[in-house]
């Protein structure tokens, strides 16, 4: 290759600049294509393997989402060649979403060869702009590895079935997401403002997937009890919504932005939003299974997978945001932990009443939990906000 051709293979770094672009969320609505794939593989077969499945399709698929949360916080997303292959990464992310509802039958070697383009898009970027820097040169060669075996057991799955296949996928993601409590952080780049925004803007879309799914399980047919089932699916949504972007979501920015450059604002990244953002995802996408299920029949009981992804989600919802917490400010949310056992606690009666009154018990716990934040919560989250402006 030319001199001249190989300057023009660069990969620019990002700066200070913490806006979220509007590639960057070109990028983002394809994925949500990939969690609505995710939540429509659960909802098809109707069982626990089914679930099991989606939610492995839905890590695997996050992982690759963060690794381009944290490439664009690193590099300019607008620069000549990271824009191509951004967009060629897009494409890839939409043929792995498409192959989602046969990803362990007929299209697994299609998805995995789609999967591991986007994973080796991100890397090769990486590298191109850690030329001259040897902290990130290194940090992005252990990522090279990582990724290496995660696509590596994903193609393999292709060739399998049964227990076998799925435990590779298991493995697979293991490993993965495992790689980065191996690899130095002191070499990684990222905007805080920017990352924190990030998760935040796919928080945001995941509840828009529980939107859908009130759509979806709607149909055509609007009654009395669709229309109430409809509203009180928007009350959880809404306080699910709440419980993230109404302090949360400050505190962890503000955590983020103050930690030392480097190592220490790498691990609180790392820990807090690509590592804990996974099970809050997770839990707004079985929130999501369970209100489709609801609206199938307002009347009718739950089925057993459709009443636990309904109220285990948002427990999943909850243990997470407790996690989280503890891990930005050292601080134990005592009414989420509570909450999120109450929401288990009540599967067995939500499988024992119509559906529609087993979603008005969820809305019921989570509106509790919001109002009383918000009377505990008023002198923070007026500072908070007073910071902002």
């Amino acid at each position: 290759m030319s001199e001249a051709g190989a300057s023009r293979l660069t990969a620019v770094l990002r700066g200070d600049d913490e806006r979220v672009t509007p590639l960057e969320l070109f990028f983002d609505l394809v994925f949500v294509l990939a969690i609505t794939q995710c939540t429509a593989l659960m909802a098809h077969e109707h069982s626990w393997a089914g679930i099991a499945k989606g939610l492995l399709v839905l890590g695997i698929l996050w992982w690759a989402w963060v690794g381009y949360a944290w490439l664009t916080s690193t590099v300019d997303p607008e620069e000549g060649t990271v824009r191509l292959v951004i967009f060629g990464a897009t494409a890839a992310l939409l043929v792995t979403a498409l192959c989602v509802p046969t990803a362990f039958g007929e299209s697994a070697g299609i998805f995995a060869g789609a999967y591991a383009i986007l994973r080796y898009a991100q890397v090769w970027l990486l590298l191109l702009a850690a030329r001259d820097d040897p902290g990130l040169r290194h940090s992005s060669l252990g990522l090279a590895v990582s990724t290496t075996i995660g696509c590596g057991l994903i193609g393999a799955a292709a060739l399998a079935n049964g227990w076998f296949q799925g435990s590779l996928w298991a493995l697979a993601l293991l490993l993965d997401m495992g790689g980065p409590l191996l690899i130095d952080t002191e070499g990684w780049r990222l905007v805080p403002h920017h990352f924190a925004e990030r998760h935040g803007l796919i928080v945001l879309i995941a509840l828009g997937e529980s939107v859908v799914a009130i759509g979806a399980g709607a149909g055509r047919h609007v009654d009395a009890g669709v229309v109430g089932a409809a509203v009180v699916g928007i009350v959880v949504v809404s306080a699910l919504w709440w419980l993230y972007f109404d302090v949360v979501a400050l505190v962890a920015a503000r955590r983020l932005v103050n930690a030392a450059a480097g190592g220490e604002r790498n691990r609180i990244a790392r820990d807090s939003f690509s590592y804990l953002h996974l099970p809050m995802v997770a839990g707004i996408v079985l929130v999501a299974l369970g209100i489709k299920g609801t609206l199938a029949d307002t009347g009718a009981e739950l089925h057993d997978t459709a009443a636990v992804a309904l109220l285990g989600g948002a427990a999943l919802y909850l243990l997470a945001h407790v996690a989280f917490r503890w891990r930005n400010v050292h601080r134990f949310s005592w009414q989420r932990l509570i909450a999120a056992a109450l929401c288990g606690a009540l599967v067995p009666a939500a499988l024992a009443v119509p559906a529609l009154v087993a979603l008005g018990m969820l809305a019921a716990v989570l509106a509790v939990v919001v109002a009383y934040e918000f009377v505990r919560f008023a002198e923070l989250r007026a500072r908070l906000r007073a910071q902002l402006h």
